[in-house]
């Protein structure tokens, strides 16, 4: 099922435009528009869920194929030797933008991790 209000859903309708690196019945694999690597891609699942939060003991085979979908998209895009990072963000503390499951593969140079908790402003 999915959500009219959903960019992810109207990418995966074919509604919106989208560089698409791999589909099949359930799951969609395209660029991000807002690259933060040489290599950046959205992994989703066809079907709407808004966070992980939504998935149930039912959808583990769903949830192992996205990331073994990632492995292989890595796999051809020949950055696996290297490394790569795979990324869900879960709701706004998560750092989530869309509400759309999305596995963020990322790679193709050098990576850095900066997670830290946000500062709140000082109250002078």
């Amino acid at each position: 099922m999915q959500q009219t209000d959903c960019i992810f859903c109207k990418i995966i309708q074919k509604k919106i435009p989208a560089d698409i690196v791999y589909e099949d019945s359930e799951v969609l694999a395209f660029k991000d528009a807002f690259p933060i690597a040489p290599v950046h891609i959205l992994i989703v699942p066809k079907n709407h869920f808004s966070t992980v939060n939504e998935w149930k003991e039912k959808d583990i085979p769903l949830a192992g194929k996205i990331v073994w979908i990632a492995q292989r998209i890595a796999n051809d895009l020949q950055i696996s030797a290297k490394g790569y990072k795979l990324l869900f963000r879960v709701g706004s503390d998560g750092g989530q933008e869309v509400p759309h499951i999305h596995l963020h593969l990322i790679g193709g140079a050098k990576l850095i991790e900066d997670i830290h908790p946000q500062k709140e402003p000082s109250r002078n």
